[in-house]
């Protein structure tokens, strides 16, 4: 079975030296967690996605601003990069995207191994996008952070529920 490792919102803003204060991971240990199943991964397909904010009014006010081509929207520079495949999406689900499945598509990906933050918005949104997609799903909670965790509970029955494998 082909899998594709899937490493969300791993961008300046979110967990850079310089981040937004609401984002309160631990840094270090999260981003060694990320790099060490990137790590092993090496010989499936790695895609990062990339939270970017929409220029619009509404997210003017909003807590957190990762534009096209700042550098709160970059990954952070510790994480480690081993493929080109780079997407962006603006909403918290990934598949919002119709590039990602067009993508593993292409490459005839049955599985999709689910990282990095949080566990309680985008990476879960992530993962039931995959489910509804037909992808089987592993969430790595090793290496996910979280600190919305009441969704992340509520996320994770859901995702029990259909059948999502967590290790």
């Amino acid at each position: 079975m082909k899998k594709a490792l899937l490493v969300i919102d791993m961008q300046n803003e979110m967990i850079g030296e310089k981040h937004a204060p609401q984002f309160n991971y631990n840094a270090e240990t999260l981003l060694q967690s990320v790099n060490e199943v990137i790590d092993v991964n090496k010989s499936n397909m790695v895609v990062y996605i990339k939270h970017i904010t929409k220029k619009n009014l509404i997210n003017k006010f909003a807590s957190f601003h990762t534009y096209e081509g700042t550098e709160n929207a970059e990954l952070v520079p510790s994480l480690h990069i081993i493929s080109d495949y780079v997407l962006s999406k603006h909403k918290g689900n990934a598949f919002s995207n119709p590039q990602l499945r067009n993508l593993l598509n292409e490459h005839n990906i049955e599985c999709v191994e689910v990282i990095g933050i949080d566990g309680g918005w985008c990476v879960s949104l992530t993962a039931i996008g995959a489910v509804k997609a037909g992808y089987r799903v592993i969430m790595n909670e090793s290496a996910i952070g979280t600190i919305y965790h009441k969704r992340k509970e509520v996320f994770s029955k859901k995702l029990r529920n259909a059948n999502v494998k967590f290790i």
